[in-house]
Parts: structure tokens; C-alpha cells; sequence
């Protein structure tokens, strides 16, 4: 599934082709995802001039005149820029193709777990729509530290990988970035959440929101097929500390790097760096 990291790429190329283009058509080949994708998702969107394209947790939204479109791209799911003319070359699992002037956006998913959701712009803030109000805060954003951390971990009894993966606490940390953020915090990934001081939680907050940054300006992570909207691979990958390394040397100590799993999602760490 792509991550925080992979959703922003996504969300960069988008915005600097389709912000203040017109959309001409929209062609909708397969309804069924996630959800059923809005029978009148056409006929809202046709015409409509894109304002802008903004990201919360790993959802997208598509800013028009009469509302946001609200993309989840699931497991499998890629938004990708063609030609105009490639409209005329589909797959069975190209669903649906937004056209412009002089480009189309196509959302692909083989797995169709993705998801194409519209919020109208009488219904209120898109923050506020119920696939987003419960979303934590974003990494990125100045409301992260360590400090809230802390506090929203006092009554976790959970250990602090769940505890991030949950996205209640913070938005969009998943798995590949988890790893290598409790790496580069010195944090052992089963640590009961509730049980982390809050220094090593304001350590935690560095290293999720560089090893975030470090990601985005990577292009993301390709672990298997992750392509950006230009169809390229994201290379963070190559640079990870723990994660897909197991049974390698640590690059910082030399230990010996193990897997682990918790709440069937593998974990990666350091025994000598990490220390329980």
C-alpha cells in the first residue's frame, strides 16, 4: 500500500499538471471499488476548472468549484498522467480517465481496493468528511512533536509500532517508515507505547518527520510496483536502515538485522541499536 511519502509524491505530480485545467470529460469504466464510485461523478466533474489537489493521511483530494473529489488509492491503486491520446489504449484495470486539454489522469487498480469518493462543497469542510475527521495529526505539520506523542501514548498498552500504524495518533506513518523511524530513534518496536519517556518521544518525532522528508524527496519507496504520476519509481528503498534487511548487517553497528511480526505486519529492527 502506498505511504504517506508515495501519496505526497502523487499529490506534487498532480498538482503541477492539472491545477487550473479544465476538465472535459470523465470516463468511467468500472464503478465498483472499495465503494461504488458516484453515478453522477461525470456530470459533477465535466467542466469543472481543478483549484487545487491536497493530501490528508494517505487520502487525496481534488479541489473543484462544486467540491473535492476524495481518492484513496488502496493497495494497488496509481493516479498517473498520459498523453490525451491514450484514452484510446486501456486495460482492464484502468477504471476511470479524467480528460483535459492536453493530458488525462487515470486511476488504475488491479486489486480494486482503492476508492473514488465525492464530497459536495455545500456539505462542509472536506477535513471534516467522516473518512478524514478521525484521521491523527500530520507528521509534517507544526502540530507534531514530541510532546503530543506523549501525551496521546499515556493509556496505550499497545507497543509503539501498532501504536503508529493506527494512524489515530499520527497520520500516514505506515509500515516501511515506521521501521526506520523507530531505527533512527533508538526504539525497540515492541516497546509498550505507554512506557516511552517522553525525551525519547520528542526523538521519535525527528526521526518520523525527517525520515518523511528523506522519503518524499526520494520519490518514495518501490517495493514492488509503486510508480509515481509520471510512471516513475520512487529509491528510498536503497537507502532504508532495517526494513527488508533481515539478516544483514546493521550499517550502523554491525549487528545483525531481524524480523519480527506484530499484528501480521512484519517488522524490521536492530537488537543492538533498538534495545527492549
Amino acid at each position: 500500500m502506498p505511504e504517506l511519502p508515495e501519496v505526497e509524491v502523487i499529490r506534487n505530480g498532480i498538482a503541477t499538471c492539472l491545477i487550473a485545467q479544465r476538465v472535459e470529460r470523465v470516463i468511467v469504466r468500472t464503478a465498483r471499488l472499495r465503494w461504488p464510485i458516484p453515478p453522477q461523478l461525470g456530470l459533477l466533474m465535466t467542466g469543472e476548472i481543478i483549484q487545487d489537489v491536497g493530501r490528508r493521511g494517505k487520502y487525496l483530494y481534488v479541489e473543484c468549484s462544486q467540491g473535492y473529489l476524495l481518492i484513496h488509492l488502496g493497495m494497488t491503486g496509481t493516479l498517473r498522467i498520459w498523453p490525451r491520446h491514450a484514452q484510446a489504449v486501456t486495460d482492464r484495470h484502468d477504471h476511470v480517465d479524467w480528460i483535459f486539454e492536453d493530458c488525462l489522469l487515470r486511476f488504475r487498480d488491479p486489486r480494486r481496493f482503492g476508492a473514488l469518493l465525492w464530497h459536495p462543497r455545500n456539505a462542509g469542510d472536506i477535513l471534516l468528511h467522516p473518512r478524514l475527521s478521525s484521521i491523527g495529526v500530520e507528521p509534517l505539520s507544526a502540530a507534531f512533536h514530541g510532546v503530543h506523542l506523549y501525551q496521546h501514548t499515556r493509556a496505550r498498552q499497545i507497543s509503539i509500532k501498532q501504536a503508529l500504524l493506527s494512524g489515530k495518533i499520527v497520520a500516514g506513518v505506515g509500515n516501511i517508515y515506521a521501521c526506520e523511524s523507530l531505527f533512527r530513534a533508538g526504539i525497540h518496536p515492541a516497546k509498550t507505547a505507554a512506557r516511552i519517556s517522553a525525551p525519547r518521544y520528542i526523538k521519535l518525532a525527528g526521526a518520523i518527520r525527517a525520515t518523511l522528508a528523506e522519503a518524499i524527496e526520494k520519490g518514495g519507496s518501490t517495493l514492488r510496483d509503486f510508480k509515481d504520476s509520471f510512471g516513475e519509481g520512487g529509491c528510498f528503498q536503497l537507502d532504508c536502515f532495517v526494513y527488508g534487511r533481515a539478516g544483514r548487517l546493521c550499517r550502523q553497528c554491525g549487528a545483525v538485522i531481524r524480523r519480527i511480526v506484530q499484528c501480521q505486519r512484519v517488522t524490521y529492527y536492530c537488537p543492538r541499536c533498538q534495545r527492549f
